[in-house]
């Protein structure tokens, strides 16, 4: 049975991207956020589908092994994605998103996911269409709008994509959906407000977090600034 993704009414979900965390200090960069996230992010780069590389389904894996009960948020940045789907499902990840992008098949590739025991998710670039993603907003737990080109951290955010967001979650009230908003790529505590008020609902955020002088205490900011903008925007 898949698992299911949800918070309640005015919660916003942190979930820090350990792309950005020191590779040879991993575990310790994640214990060093004190608890203070709700999921953890993991970038997967095929050099294909974006000019870079990252992990592999070892690292889910050695994550899962490390903290059973942390939810475990897999982004395949990837060509050729259903070649992915089940060595990642069985190193133990929670969310399982895909790209529009590289997908012809979309509803199967979902139906995959879900049948492996993972909540689907579904992402989009920055200059991709919002309207691509309607067929199928009522089969994911999920949708990632990626707020700068994939592939490095560290970037801007490009505050185009915050019309993506506001569509996304009117579509979301419209239809009764139960998917949650994402929002990737150069969020910090200047602009999250404004993210969370679009209609996000999990922040991510590598560089801002783990580049920053205190992991924990950015991350409780986030969370802070981010759950004050959502219910105050109700």
């Amino acid at each position: 049975m898949a698992r299911s993704l949800s918070i309640n009414d005015g919660e916003v979900l942190i979930a820090p991207s350990v792309l950005s965390a020191n590779p040879l200090r991993m575990a310790e960069a994640v214990e060093g956020l004190s608890g203070e996230y709700d999921l953890l992010h993991v970038d997967i780069m095929d050099g294909h589908f974006v000019p870079n590389l990252s992990y592999g389904p070892d690292l889910v894996r050695r994550m899962r092994q490390e903290w059973p009960e942390v939810t475990l948020d897999t982004h395949l940045m990837v060509e050729n994605p259903e070649q992915f789907i089940d060595v990642f499902a069985e190193a133990g990840t929670d969310i399982l998103t895909v790209h529009v992008e590289v997908a012809p098949h979309l509803h199967r590739l979902i139906e995959m996911i879900r049948a492996r025991g993972c909540i689907p998710g579904v992402s989009i670039n920055p200059a991709t269409p919002v309207e691509w993603l309607k067929p199928v907003l009522p089969m994911v737990g999920l949708v990632l709008v990626m707020s700068v080109n994939p592939g490095f951290g560290g970037q801007s955010f490009i505050p185009q994509v915050l019309s993506k967001v506001k569509a996304l979650s009117c579509w979301k009230k419209a239809g009764s959906f139960d998917y949650l908003i994402e929002v990737d790529g150069g969020v910090t505590p200047q602009n999250v407000g404004e993210v969370v008020k679009a209609g996000c609902d999990v922040v991510v955020a590598g560089s801002t977090i783990f580049k920053a002088s205190s992991p924990s205490d950015t991350a409780r900011l986030l969370k802070k600034i981010a759950v004050e903008a959502k219910r105050s925007g109700r």
